[in-house]
């Protein structure tokens, strides 16, 4: 309900005139409700993303398996769970939203934390450093890169782990 009051405010009177009373008084709750659901307002859209980016810290977390063999499975398990909301309708309509910096910063965010997660468990997993870093940061470019290109095309159109698992198949050495 508070995406959903934020993607018309920001297609309305942009994304840097509205604030975060106009959103929780478009949605009907307090101010201080808001901050119960997200930090931000930009927080606000990425809530469902960041969920789903702790369920990609716990299956790379689970023991017993080498990190090679789970990790394309825990990446595209962590896209089944992101639905068409407001991250896409905002990817999708940045520039009318006036909010293609504010997307661009916290994409960034996003993809380091991403990154972050997998190369951890990589170097859980026997992986040295810079081999490590490496699978994180391409890891993370594909899911970035896919969620763009979903949004992009209509998120209703295909499912995002079949463009995430396109993305991945682009990796370099990538085995499907």
């Amino acid at each position: 309900m508070l995406a959903e009051a934020a993607c018309e405010l920001f297609l309305e009177q942009g994304f840097e005139a509205t604030s975060i009373a106009d959103i929780a008084r478009r949605a009907g709750v307090s101010r201080s409700s808001f901050f119960n659901y997200a930090t931000s307002k930009a927080g606000l859209l990425w809530a469902p993303f960041d969920e789903r980016s702790a369920v990609l810290a716990d299956l790379l977390d689970a023991p017993g398996h080498p990190l090679d063999a789970v990790l394309r499975s825990a990446v595209l398990t962590f896209a089944e769970g992101l639905r068409p909301d407001a991250l896409a309708l905002a990817i999708a309509n940045a520039d009318a939203m006036g909010m293609a910096a504010d997307l661009e910063r916290e994409s960034a965010v996003r993809m380091a934390r991403i990154a972050s997660t997998i190369a951890t468990g990589a170097r859980r997993g026997g992986r040295d450093g810079l081999s490590a870093d490496i699978a994180g940061a391409a890891y993370a470019g594909a899911v970035m890169s896919a969620l763009r290109h979903w949004a992009l095309a209509g998120p209703g159109t295909r499912a995002l782990r079949d463009v995430l698992a396109d993305a991945l198949d682009a990796l370099p050495g990538a085995v499907s």
